[in-house]
């Protein structure tokens, strides 16, 4: 209990004042006489007291006069009486205090209880008491919540961290529709307000139909080039009126529309030498979100593929593509092609970022893959010159060579249609209600979602895309603490610590590769809230150098579009700044880039319930705490292990120290292929090192825990819960991630997450963590208490 002070105020005592017959003088308790009767001359002595005091003229008029006895007791009266009002205005100001001190205190702990009630409140309700933790932890704290909540109809999933996302998008959505306060041509904070306006703006959008999108397929060329008959003479064979063009189709694919076509194209850090940028060029090119569903392996992907190719023919008629039915099966058809030879992202090829990535000159580029012409390509793209020695850096080599093969066995005018329906694709979402209806109708089936999302939530999403750092800056003003900043960042050095020491003590690390982890650890930079340059709204302006306008909402999309390639081609040839975000800060969201060794904790994800300054410190390390931790043990999973201190793609382990690091993850991955959805299997190799990041994380967290309380004291029960609070730590893990899923939600995510389901998140981790077996006294060989245990961290 908080103590609570009362200031009680100290006066001496007044002595009596006592007046003789003539009222001559007072004498105070510090014994300071004052002597009303008489003044002293320049000599010190005392005149006479016959002198009177005289008012008016006449005789005498001038000379001074002795005070009445009379007035002399009246004035001695008026300064008691003036004392006394000061001396009890000073004791009731004094008590006043006392009692607002009082007050405040009382105040201070009614929030603080209140506060407990509402954490206390939060976890009951989403607990189910009647599941045993030691058989089902996951059912146990999340059963409650899961009950009483079901996914709405524009959602393909729903969980408490949904919820937050909710209250994120609330906030940010008043703060939209707020009015402008900076009307400057350039500002940032007018152009993402008008932006949304421009995206709510139905009437307008409908009105245009078709037009906005028709107008850049003509830009293009249109269907077959402007309606050269398809398969008609001279396709091929040179002879047409209208020659496709693939190099000018290329070149606006990727540097107009930024759409990728056959490959993707971009500036990024060089995973070899973290301070420079390269241009990096990977497999990439298809329209659905996995190369498999293009395979029709099993019933679901059979579905989605007739989903897929009906939408396609649609979208082709709306925007006048003659015989849509021909162009949709031969897109599809090259899109398998592409599909064959596309690598998935969980296999052990593309884990492995040592061996896929491969630095070549321009000149060995073009030999790789001939069929582009690389030098003129990239010289229009950048506005340079390149020489024939510039370094690129290619993450799929096999690919680039295979794909030139197809290119060279497929008619121009598939190409063509190709990849203008890959920026029909990209860009039919922003077109009018007919186009969003159609799109929907095909989500419906690869995700489930019975209704559209709402249109402010979907002008919000596209706020947050194209203006997401001017509209971060309206969120931290607003809604984000220095306190809140402060409190997370003691919590994020207090996992460091349990990280160092966890590598101190590990048995299967040898000294040599110990230091180079932990040096590793020393350098890892953590960015916490927002960076620093939103609370100067000029900065914020300069990062958004294109115009917006209220009524042409398509227009401002390709506006944001052509700017963000001009931002990314300036990039090349400049050295890294590895204090760049990836994410606005109102994102719900945190991560590791293992190129910079870096964490950011953006100030979306530091909002209750994940983080509360005022819940219990084992709800916060539960909750964001184990976020914090699973992002710092990024930096040590199967991908991020492979990059050293400075970011760059090193090997810092011994050989020995890697091989025993291989043998305790292939105990994680046989681990969650047991696990299983539906009858689907989850992967273990796909989600490795959101594992590792989810087992360490956990770990990390419960050690700062444990180094808080004994720092701190213990903390104070929450009302009304039997748990204790190492107990409530680990409810608290496991209620970040009570879900609800559809089932086509589950099986895209089984197929394309590198995440594990979360009821295995919960379950995989706390089943693995010996002190959870200790805390809950669950036996062992419980099945939240297995005998043999997987851990690395």
């Amino acid at each position: 209990m908080e103590k609570t002070y009362s200031l009680t105020a100290h006066y001496d005592d007044f002595q009596e004042i006592k007046y003789s017959s003539r009222c001559s003088s007072s004498t105070l308790s510090n014994g300071v006489s004052l002597h009303l009767g008489g003044s002293l001359d320049r000599a010190g002595r005392g005149r006479s007291g016959k002198d009177k005091f005289m008012s008016g003229a006449g005789p005498g008029a001038g000379t001074p006069a002795r005070w009445s006895r009379r007035e002399i007791c009246l004035l001695s009266a008026l300064v008691f009486a003036a004392g006394m009002c000061v001396i009890l205005g000073c004791m009731l100001a004094l008590k006043f205090l006392s009692l607002e001190a009082q007050d405040s205190g009382c105040r201070q702990d009614c929030v603080k209880r209140r506060s407990l009630l509402r954490a206390a409140r939060f976890v009951q309700g989403n607990i189910d008491p009647s599941v045993q933790p030691c058989h089902d932890f996951y059912s146990f704290a999340c059963g409650g919540w899961l009950r009483r909540h079901g996914i709405p109809e524009d959602k393909m999933s729903y969980g408490i961290i949904t919820a937050i996302g909710e209250q994120n998008q609330e906030k940010l959505q008043r703060l939209l529709q707020a009015p402008i306060q900076r009307h400057e041509l350039n500002s940032a904070e007018r152009k993402v307000k008008e932006f949304y306006r421009s995206c709510i703006n139905m009437k307008e959008i409908d009105r245009l139909g078709a037009a906005p999108m028709t107008e850049v397929i003509d830009s293009c060329g249109g269907w077959d080039l402007s309606g050269a008959p398809p398969g008609g003479a001279g396709w091929d064979s040179g002879s047409a009126p209208v020659r496709p063009d693939f190099n000018e189709m290329l070149y606006k694919t990727q540097a107009v529309y930024s759409t990728s076509v056959f490959f993707s194209l971009t500036v990024s850090v060089d995973d070899k030498n973290s301070s420079r940028n390269a241009i990096r060029i990977d497999q990439e090119g298809l329209t659905l979100p996995e190369r498999t569903l293009y395979l029709g392996q099993d019933e679901d992907s059979v579905k989605i593929l007739a989903a897929y190719k009906a939408l396609m023919e649609r979208l082709l008629s709306m925007l006048g593509a003659h015989n849509a039915t021909l162009k949709s099966r031969e897109i599809l058809d090259l899109e398998t092609r592409l599909a064959n030879i596309t690598v998935s992202e969980f296999e052990d090829q593309r884990k492995d970022v040592s061996s896929m990535y491969n630095r070549v000159t321009l000149k060995q580029l073009q030999r790789m893959s001939p069929i582009f012409h690389w030098k003129r390509l990239l010289d229009r793209i950048f506005h340079d010159n390149f020489s024939e020695d510039e370094e690129i850096v290619v993450l799929a080599s096999d690919y680039m060579q295979q794909v030139s093969d197809i290119i060279k066995t497929t008619s121009k005018r598939v190409l063509h249609n190709y990849m203008l329906w890959r920026i029909v694709a990209a860009l039919s979402e922003h077109l009018s209600t007919a186009f969003r209806s159609t799109i929907h109708e095909f989500s419906r089936e690869i995700d489930g979602t019975e209704r559209q999302l709402e249109l402010g939530r979907l002008c919000l999403t596209q706020a947050n895309k194209h203006f997401g750092m001017a509209l971060g800056a309206l969120f931290v003003q607003h809604h984000f603490s220095s306190k809140s900043k402060a409190k997370v960042q003691e919590l994020v050095e207090d996992m460091k610590h349990s990280l160092d020491l966890r590598l101190q003590e590990l048995d299967w690390m040898d000294e040599q590769t110990k230091d180079a982890a932990r040096a590793k650890l020393q350098h890892m930079m953590v960015m916490m809230g927002y960076p620093d340059f939103l609370l100067k709204p000029e900065l914020i302006d300069e990062e958004y150098g294109f115009d917006v306008r209220e009524k042409m909402y398509f227009k401002n999309i390709l506006n944001s579009i052509k700017y963000n390639i001009k931002l990314s081609v300036k990039k090349i040839h400049k050295e890294v700044d590895k204090t760049t975000w990836l994410l606005p800060p109102q994102a719900l969201n945190a991560y590791y880039l293992p190129n910079k060794n870096q964490m950011v904790f953006p100030a979306g994800i530091l909002q209750p319930t994940l983080f509360d300054p005022e819940f219990p410190q084992s709800l916060n390390y539960g909750g964001i705490g184990a976020i914090v931790g699973h992002e710092l043990t990024h930096g040590y999973d199967d991908w991020g292990g492979q990059y050293d201190r400075y970011g760059n793609l090193k090997q810092w382990w011994t050989e020995e120290s890697y091989r025993k690091f291989q043998k305790k993850a292939e105990c994680i991955i046989k681990l969650y292929d047991n696990f299983t959805v539906y009858n689907q299997r989850v992967s273990g190799r796909l989600t490795l090192g959101e594992n590792i990041a989810d087992l360490g994380g956990l770990k990390l967290s419960f050690y700062a825990y444990q180094k808080w309380i004994r720092e701190h004291g213990p903390e104070r029960p929450l009302p009304g819960l039997k748990y204790t609070h190492e107990q409530l730590f680990f409810i608290a893990f496991a209620q970040n991630w009570c879900m609800k899923r559809r089932s086509q939600s589950i099986y895209l995510q089984l197929l394309t997450d590198k995440h594990a389901p979360e009821h295995y998140r919960v379950i995989g981790s706390v089943s693995q963590f010996e002190e959870f077996g200790r805390v809950f006294h669950c036996p062992r060989g419980s099945p939240m208490h297995p005998v043999n245990k997987c851990a690395v961290w």
